[in-house]
């Protein structure tokens, strides 16, 4: 059975090779119908009737099809089950995942499309991009603005886009531990939406003590490149940022 199995496929494929070949010009008025002499070659050199080939090919050919559009379809699931879970959310007023805080994050660019970035006080040689949760009942872009304003002191910027899902991480044991007792809530991590914007002002508008009425989160600023803003952040926000980074890539280019 396995050698007749090979016998039919090189058969296949040696018939799929002549009905490939171009007629010479002196053919060129003929019939467009395979020359009858394909399948009787194919049977002579494999010493087989002929008949055997008429009757298997079309076989070959129609599972051979088939086999092609299950993989396909296996592939364009697999596709769209990657596509479902990245994207959580395609709107901004859609609740994040369940037991994460709401929050925005902020990819300032400048002229130049370089992206701001900031050294956390907290944490040595961790730098981020700016970010806060959204109160409640409050929208999401109002919360990005409000944000910058509060963190950097910045409000001239000009929106530019917003990433259409929801990206959440997962807060380091020990980070949740702090966060539990400083906000009184035990959160797994946050859900950010996030926004692009675009820096019109003067840098003398940067002030890293922001608008006075929270307290100062950084320490030193600075327009990085993507590689450069994703490697000097925490760990666990590098895949949110290289996310990030990847939705906005177009504008950044």
């Amino acid at each position: 059975m396995g050698l007749c199995r090979v016998l039919l496929c090189d058969a296949s494929h040696q018939l799929q090779v002549l009905l490939k070949k171009k007629p010479s010009s002196s053919s060129s008025s003929s019939s467009s119908s395979p020359p009858p002499l394909s399948v009787s070659l194919l049977s002579q050199f494999y010493n087989c009737n002929p008949s055997k080939f008429t009757h298997h090919l079309p076989l070959y050919a129609q599972n051979h099809h088939q086999q092609k559009q299950q993989l396909s379809s296996r592939r364009s699931i697999r596709s769209r089950r990657h596509f479902s879970i990245l994207l959580s959310s395609s709107s901004s007023m859609e609740d994040p995942p369940q037991g994460y805080r709401r929050n925005v994050g902020i990819c300032l660019i400048s002229p130049s499309k370089k992206i701001f970035a900031a050294s956390r006080l907290d944490v040595p040689d961790a730098w981020q991009m700016p970010q806060g949760g959204v109160d409640e009942d409050e929208d999401p872009r109002s919360a990005a603005i409000r944000e910058l304003k509060e963190e950097t002191g910045v409000t001239s910027a000009e929106v530019l886009a917003e990433a259409p899902f929801w990206l959440a991480y997962d807060f380091p044991p020990q980070v949740r531990e702090k966060l539990r007792r400083e906000w009184g809530s035990d959160w797994k991590g946050q859900a950010q939406k996030w926004f692009l914007l675009k820096f019109t002002g003067n840098e003398d508008e940067i002030n890293l003590l922001g608008d006075g009425k929270e307290r100062p989160e950084f320490g030193e600023w600075s327009w990085m490149s993507p590689e450069q803003v994703v490697e000097l952040a925490v760990d666990f926000k590098r895949p949110v940022y290289k996310e990030v980074l990847s939705a906005f890539a177009s504008y950044l280019q």
